[in-house]
């Protein structure tokens, strides 16, 4: 148990410890970083996996030349795009068979009528916003399924959001690398980029709270 709980760990706090797989896998190391960024947007179970740390950690290396920022960039954007197609076409074929009752207590046909037109309407929006907030991005797509959004917008805003997702971090890794602020605490900078990262669900949830209280 102990191993297993262990090994959890490093696999999540991956961007922590990117420096030693750098080390014990080389090459290999782009593709364990796709699949990581593929997971984490390919599939609703596995929102907890690094993302935006992960692609700043990345950079930093690639700016102590232990990876290629090209290379990573382009790897990257990749699986971050398959990720989310992936996890359009779940929810494109799952939502027929979660809509299926027409009185379902809990779900009803008219909510994924709604998902429709909202993802027709905002689908662009949503779907590159979402890339820059934990979570959501990982839901966004699979609602996009869903809710049927028409398949060439969501691939259209898919490829644009998954690069500028990935090269915003990536880069600012790699050209804020020599801050001796991050070089002196770069686990705190990554802890406060994962920081950042959440506080807008952390803010959004507490205005809910907010009006709640009002009601």
């Amino acid at each position: 148990m102990h191993f297993i709980s262990g090994f959890a760990d490093y696999f999540v706090n991956l961007d922590k410890h990117l420096d030693l797989i750098i080390q014990s896998f080389r090459v290999w190391t782009y593709l364990l970083l796709f699949l990581i960024i593929f997971c984490e947007t390919g599939f609703v179970v596995t929102p907890f996996l690094p993302g935006d740390s992960l692609l700043f950690a990345a950079g930093v290396m690639s700016a102590r030349e232990q990876l290629g920022v090209g290379w990573l960039i382009l790897v990257l954007s990749l699986a971050a795009i398959l990720g989310d197609t992936v996890n359009y076409w779940i929810g494109f074929f799952v939502g027929p068979k979660i809509f299926t009752k027409e009185k379902s207590r809990f779900v009803k046909k008219e909510y994924l009528e709604r998902t429709h037109k909202f993802y027709e309407k905002y689908g662009k929006e949503t779907i590159i916003i979402a890339r820059f907030v934990p979570i959501i991005r990982t839901f966004a797509p699979f609602l996009a399924g869903i809710g049927y959004m028409t398949y060439w917008r969501f691939i259209s805003y898919n490829v644009i959001g998954g690069i500028a997702w990935v090269g915003i971090f990536v880069l600012a890794g790699y050209f804020f690398s020599d801050i001796p602020l991050v070089q002196n605490n770069f686990s705190l900078v990554i802890l406060a980029i994962i920081f950042v990262s959440v506080l807008p669900g952390i803010i959004g949830f507490l205005r809910e709270i907010a009006v709640k209280g009002k009601r």
